[in-house]
C-alpha cells in the first residue's frame, strides 16, 4: 500500500546538523517500489537554500529509500546546469511527517556524472564538520558505511542506480502531466 496517491504534492526539507536550514523543494509523489518512494520534480521546480536557489529547466526524480537507509538520491535528466546524472546525499534516515520528508545532510555525496565517472564528494567537509559540529561516532560510521555501499552500487550500476529503474519513474512523472 502506498503512502500517497500519485500526484500528491510533497515537500522535501534537508537540514544541516543542529537543525540548520539547507535545501528545500517541492515535488510530486510518483509511487513506490522495492527501493523506496519516488518523487518527481518537473521543469519549473524551485530549489532553494539560504543564499542560493534556482528554478530547474530539466526533470529530475528523487528516491526516499526504505529500511531506514541513510541517504537521499536524486536522478537528473541531461541539462545545462548540473553535470551529475545521479547525486546521492548521505543523511540521517529520511523521516515523513504528513506530506513532508526531512533529513539531515551529512556532507558526503556519491556522484555519477553524465560522462560515467563516479566518486565520493565532500570528504573534506565531512571531516571538518565532524570536529566543528561534534558528530557522534555512530553518525560518522553510519555515514561512512552508507557512502561506501551507495558508491559501490552506483559504480556497478545496480538498481536503483541503473537506467532501467529510474526510467520507469521519469515516465511516471510524464504521466502526471508534468
Amino acid at each position: 500500500m502506498t503512502r500517497f496517491e500519485a500526484g500528491t504534492r510533497i515537500r522535501v526539507e534537508m537540514k544541516k546538523w543542529g537543525n540548520k536550514p539547507h535545501w528545500g523543494f517541492d515535488g510530486i509523489y510518483l509511487g513506490e517500489d522495492e527501493h523506496g518512494e519516488w518523487i518527481g520534480h518537473p521543469v519549473g521546480t524551485a530549489f532553494a537554500r539560504p543564499g542560493k536557489g534556482w528554478v530547474a529547466d530539466w526533470d529530475s526524480v528523487s528516491l526516499i529509500p526504505h529500511r531506514d537507509a541513510a541517504h537521499f538520491a536524486a536522478f537528473n535528466r541531461p541539462n545545462g546546469r548540473v553535470s551529475s546524472q545521479i547525486y546521492v546525499d548521505m543523511c540521517t534516515p529520511p523521516l515523513w511527517q504528513d506530506s513532508t520528508v526531512t533529513c539531515i545532510d551529512l556532507d558526503l555525496d556519491v556522484v555519477k556524472k553524465f560522462d560515467g565517472s563516479v566518486y565520493i564528494d565532500d570528504q573534506d567537509e565531512f571531516e571538518h564538520h565532524q570536529i566543528e559540529y561534534g558528530y557522534p561516532p555512530e553518525i560518522i560510521s553510519m555515514t561512512e558505511d552508507s557512502a561506501e555501499r551507495v558508491y559501490l552500487a552506483v559504480k556497478e550500476g545496480r538498481a536503483p542506480y541503473d537506467n532501467v529503474t529510474t526510467e520507469r519513474w521519469f515516465e511516471a512523472l510524464v504521466r502526471q502531466g508534468m
